[in-house]
């Protein structure tokens, strides 16, 4: 049994073999079973553009400056605009052709009580955002309480895929030692998201090529992965997705391209 399947059993107990081709082997018995969905991987012939989720974050950010990046992304087409949920309304507004919405929550300390994660989640849903990017519970996950850590994904994930948009769960992984990865991954996956993603970008350090390939091999070719912080350039994009990534978060896009 390998050490990715033995963390999964000591977590959830043993069970049948899966069918979705994570590492974890057994049956994990999630939220929503992926097995029959379609591989996350990167299309080359659709270019880099296609899956970059074009991001501004700071806390001084403009309606003008928000405004400036949803030109670009209908300029090139970028897979999403990701905005505070403040931000909202305005790229609802200014978003064309297949660039979807997207909003964080649980952001960027991971901190939030599970009631507080139910409230943001419906309320970012009722502004009808297309996706969704939720920083773990840190504190739970670091503390070994793997069942609040589930909890407060598995919440916002139903309210997610009961409106059909695509939860990414921020594990946060400059944080996290190579076996809390793993459970982290677990964990998500079990619980309904759609996407498992390195980091806020708030944190010390952001996605490596590693992490990245240890995130794909855990969840297996039906979950996405994404990688996010310090991607500054097309070789490190690059890197990012020959090493299994199938989306990208950036801040600043046409250096990527």
């Amino acid at each position: 049994m390998n050490y990715i399947a033995d963390i999964a059993i000591k977590l959830f107990g043993d069970n049948k073999t899966c069918m979705c081709g994570g590492a974890h082997h057994i049956c994990l018995n999630c939220e929503v079973c992926r097995a029959i969905d379609k591989d996350q991987i990167y299309d080359s012939d659709k270019g880099v553009a296609s899956i970059i989720d074009a991001t501004i974050l700071k806390a001084t950010a403009t309606d003008a400056d928000v405004t400036t990046l949803c030109n670009m992304a209908n300029e090139y087409q970028t897979a999403s605009v990701c905005i505070n949920s403040h931000f909202i309304p305005l790229i609802k507004s200014k978003l064309i052709g297949t660039v979807k919405s997207c909003t964080v929550i649980n952001f960027p300390l991971g901190a939030s009580s599970q009631e507080v994660i139910q409230a943001e989640t419906q309320a970012v849903l009722d502004a009808e955002v297309d996706e969704v990017d939720m920083v773990q519970n840190l504190s739970a996950l670091l503390s070994g309480d793997y069942d609040t850590s589930f909890a407060s994904i598995n919440v916002a994930a139903k309210l997610c895929i009961a409106k059909e948009a695509l939860l990414k769960v921020i594990i946060e992984t400059c944080y996290l030692s190579e076996e809390q990865l793993i459970i982290s991954c677990l964990i998500a996956k079990k619980a309904g998201a759609s996407f498992v993603k390195t980091s806020t970008g708030f944190g010390t350090a952001g996605a490596t090529p590693e992490n990245i390939a240890l995130m794909r091999k855990v969840v297996g070719p039906k979950l996405g992965v994404k990688a996010s912080g310090g991607i500054r350039t097309s070789e490190q994009a690059l890197a990012m997705v020959a090493a299994g990534a199938n989306r990208i978060g950036a801040s600043s896009v046409t250096p990527l391209l």
